[in-house]
């Protein structure tokens, strides 16, 4: 990877042989590795065993959950918050680990809404919930830094499932909960 950033310099006319980008491609090989280590995570290990019985049927709700994703149309950052709930059906999942799973989908190459619903499925598929309701909220430097070079736009989106789905009550209360 290394070499490839040592082309991308020479390719937008630097020199890399400069002194401050001698060691630009080792680093940015490096950070790269790191914005998209979401590619060698895996979900079981990430959840580890954090899966209790509990007999609460209240909705449970992480909120403001920071994330950092790269586009993958132009491989720009979109930085944004989720907010995660869901209504348990005899297990609950650690609370870290609602924002590692936020995390392992968003450090991949993503589009926000595919990354809205791999997050929903990911938590109803590890403890089988009644519902899932997953809310992003993202800046993408895509649109701020190039094109239309909108600085103050935000993208929403969201994905329910099970009972925020069917239930336009449980819906509304999520809503209602993550406003700040």
């Amino acid at each position: 990877m290394e070499e490839q950033w040592k082309k991308i310099i020479e390719a937008i006319g630097e020199d890399p042989t400069r002194e401050g980008l001698l060691k630009t491609p080792e680093r940015a090989a490096k950070a790269f590795k790191f914005l998209t280590r979401g590619y060698h995570q895996d979900v079981e290990e990430l959840v580890n065993k954090a899966i209790f019985t509990s007999d609460t049927d209240e909705m449970v709700i992480v909120r403001d959950i920071e994330l950092y994703s790269m586009c993958e149309h132009h491989m720009l950052p979109f930085i944004g918050k989720a907010h995660v709930a869901y209504l348990p059906q005899g297990k609950v999942i650690g609370l870290s680990k609602i924002a590692r799973i936020v995390d392992l989908f968003a450090r991949r190459l993503q589009i926000q809404e595919v990354l809205t619903k791999q997050i929903a499925d990911c938590v109803n598929d590890s403890i089988g919930a009644k519902g899932v309701g997953v809310v992003i909220e993202a800046k993408h430097m895509c649109m701020m830094m190039r094109g239309v070079e909108k600085q103050n736009s935000v993208m929403t989106t969201s994905c329910m499932l099970g009972n925020f789905r069917e239930q336009v009550q449980t819906r509304e209360e999520f809503l209602r909960l993550i406003r700040p």
